[in-house]
């Protein structure tokens, strides 16, 4: 057992003796004379259908976010024939939001969905695997872990703490958040309280603001209350079924700190072992479809949101003042330099990541970017 393994054992006894964490069969004897692995009522497990309990960061049903694990949990019980049965627990219903990889450490649960930066504190590395501060775009991050070398790391990683974790879900560019007041400078960051997680908090906190880490189902409410001045989430989508144009109206883009997030469906390695090579495909195939069909569906469904935001709510989306951006893009580089000599493997991590990221940039400038811009000269 790893050290951290020792640090979150506490929290898994805790959540054991809280009553979250069932048996996954009955514990009563069959009966002699008649039970059969196909008896009606028999236990799934005595059947051959192996269950796994899936906690998540994301409220219930929650656009997107609270979808992506259902639809991950549909994929793996289609293509197992039904063998195979996740059930998927919102924030809060087995553990909190920000306890997943706890809980999935310890076997207090055999999966999670989540953002891999939420993990920082066990591992600077884990950003890499969600976004860092002007790092890559959605493409680039999928090229990186899958063709890259990324993933191979990532286990690495994630084996530390009894876990095996692959990319399920990316919700794309995310917008730089909601304000309470208009940006004009570096001097509007000094004392600013804003919601927002991994090194693109510590970017802020570097440049005078205060960042506040907060569960998606937690940011109304400190928005209404004061008890921060501005956050950033996802993007139109998310962002306008959670209603901070309410409370906060002025909209600002790009987001620095996530060009590209991508999601995670971690697996506690006791649990990934009992699988069969067969098995384990299905979960790997079932956490690509779920990345594939995300980044899809935020594509589309921000647009329509960003029209409803601009016609029915008086919503026009603002560009960061460069002098912020640039501020941004030098304290970036330092922090993202900084963690990389945290241990060995996020040094290998780092490299990896910045080099695959400098060489997909010079792709993606002249490909996607040039055709942006010539699309917007061809609209007028």
């Amino acid at each position: 057992m790893t050290r951290r393994r020792d640090i979150v054992l506490g929290a898994g006894a805790l959540a054991a003796g809280a009553g979250v964490v069932g048996a996954l069969g009955s514990t009563r004897k069959p009966k002699q004379h008649a039970a059969t692995p196909t008896e009606i009522g028999a236990p799934n497990i005595n059947r051959g259908i192996k269950q796994f309990r899936m906690a998540t960061s994301w409220p219930k049903d929650f656009p997107g976010l609270g979808v992506m694990p259902t639809r991950f949990a549909d994929a793996v019980r289609e293509m197992s024939g039904g063998t195979l049965e996740v059930k998927v627990y919102a924030a809060g219903e087995l553990v909190g939001a920000l306890e997943c990889f706890n809980a999935t450490s310890t076997g207090a649960a055999d999966m999670y969905h989540a953002a891999e930066y939420y993990w920082q504190g066990v591992s600077p590395g884990f950003n890499f695997f969600t976004a860092v501060p002007m790092g890559m775009t959605a493409i680039e991050l999928n090229g990186w872990i899958d063709w890259g070398g990324g993933q191979a790391m990532w286990e690495e990683l994630s084996a530390r703490s009894n876990i095996i974790a692959f990319q399920a879900g990316n919700t794309g560019h995310q917008t730089g958040g909601w304000f309470k007041f208009k940006l004009t400078g570096l001097e509007d960051l000094q004392g600013l309280r804003m919601r927002m997680p991994g090194l693109g908090g510590r970017v802020l906190a570097e440049l005078g603001a205060t960042p506040v880490l907060l569960p998606g189902g937690e940011i109304y409410q400190a928005l209404q209350s004061g008890a921060i001045d501005a956050t950033e989430w996802v993007g139109p989508w998310n962002d306008l079924a959670l209603g901070f144009y309410r409370e906060a109206p002025n909209y600002y883009s790009p987001g620095f700190h996530e060009p590209g997030a991508g999601l995670a469906v971690g697996v506690n390695l006791d649990r990934w072992a009992e699988l069969t090579p067969s098995e384990q495909a299905i979960i790997r195939h079932a956490c690509r479809s779920a990345n594939d069909q995300s980044l899809g569906e935020y594509t589309v469904m921000n647009g329509r949101a960003l029209e409803t935001l601009r016609r029915r709510h008086g919503i026009e989306p603002q560009l960061m003042p460069d002098e912020i951006l640039r501020a941004v893009g030098a304290k970036a580089d330092e922090i993202v330099g900084d963690i990389a000599q945290s241990d060995p493997l996020v040094t290998q991590i780092f490299d990896s990541y910045i080099a695959s990221r400098n060489q997909s940039a010079r792709w993606t400038e002249i490909s996607e970017g040039a055709y942006i811009r010539a699309r917007t000269l061809s609209r007028g």
